[in-house]
Order: C-alpha cells, then structure tokens, then sequence
C-alpha cells in the first residue's frame, strides 16, 4: 500500500493486490524526491513531460498525475503491474494522463530510438541491481537522449551503491534510499569557419 502525497489525490491510499511483489518508494523518500522536483519544476503551470522507468505499481506516475503533469509514461515489465497501473489510473480519471508501455526497461530503451524527449526521467530499478547494469540504464538514458538538453534523470538505489558518472550533478540519501540526479549530455556543436 502507498499514497498520493500531494496534488488532486491528495491522501489517496493505494492497495495493490497482496500476491503483488513490489516495493515503493517510502512516504518519506517521495516526499523529500517531489520537493526538491518541485524547487525545480511548476508541474501545473508549465508542460513537463515524464519517463518512469521500473514503474512497478505506479507510485512516482500516480503522483506526477495528481500533481498536474499531464504527460507521463510508465514502462513497467510484469503484466499484472502494468494492468494495475492502468486502472488505478482510470479509476482516479488519470488514463489521459497516464501512458503505460508493458515491457522490459532496457529492450525499451534500446528499441525506441526515434521517440520523444523528456524533462523528468525516473527510474527505480530491483534493489538487487548490479552496478554494471546501473551503468547501462545511464548510458542508454543519455546515449539515446532520452532527455532534453535540460532535462533530469532520476535514479533511485540502495544508498550502498555508489555510483559513478561524470553526468551525476548530486546524490541525496534518504535512509537506505538514495537518489542519484544525472544531467543529459552536454550538445557539442561545431562551429563553422
């Protein structure tokens, strides 16, 4: 079970299935996560767009929903989490708003090469993640922009994983939850004589 922090849904409490295998972000992780995003962004007033990856049973997109961000994919692996997310999301009038793709993150990444770019990229993979396919996730992330030019991605891990990338703009730990914000490539441009 979770709920919706802030936003339309405001105190909203969400009960998967109890057969379901998932572990959401904590009240406390999303909380602190949605503040700093907030600092950042006016979710309301400006049109963000938002990619989250390892969507399990919807916490971070239900919340970016409630919260006015009105273009939200979620790519999420296992049928039964997609489907979950799907009509939790028609049920609190959200389908418009939310967009679930069912399939395996990095197939995803590597197959959609001609897509759309956007502004919040989240990702909260198996807590059990090695470092090397961390490091994947990242490079396929940048590599194939899936970020505008200033646009964030957010990876939540265990916070004694410690990663490394020249991209990494700051690492916040909130327990044994850390989120890692990476900057999108920078564009180099040539100029002509």
């Amino acid at each position: 079970m979770y709920r919706i922090i802030s936003g339309k849904w405001k105190s909203k409490r969400i009960s998967a299935p109890k057969n379901f295998e998932v572990r959401p972000t904590t009240d406390f992780a999303k909380e602190a996560l949605f503040s700093i995003i907030e600092n950042r962004y006016d979710m309301e007033a400006e049109f963000i767009s938002v990619l989250d990856l390892f969507a399990g049973i919807g916490s971070i997109s239900l919340e970016f929903a409630s919260r006015g961000c009105n273009d939200v994919t979620s790519v999420e692996m296992n049928p039964k989490h997609a489907a979950f997310i799907n009509s939790t999301a028609a049920e609190l009038e959200m389908a418009i708003q939310v967009n679930v793709q069912r399939a395996d993150v990095f197939d995803y990444l590597k197959k959609n090469r001609n897509h759309k770019t956007y502004d919040l990229l989240v990702a909260d993979p198996p807590f059990d993640t090695e470092e090397k396919k961390y490091n994947e996730l990242i490079s396929l992330v940048l590599n194939n922009k899936f970020l505008k030019p200033n646009g964030i991605f957010v990876l939540e891990h265990q916070s004694r994983t410690k990663l490394s990338h020249p991209n990494i703009l700051e690492t916040r730990k909130y327990g044994n939850v850390s989120f890692s914000f990476i900057k999108a490539n920078e564009e180099t441009t040539i100029e002509s004589e």
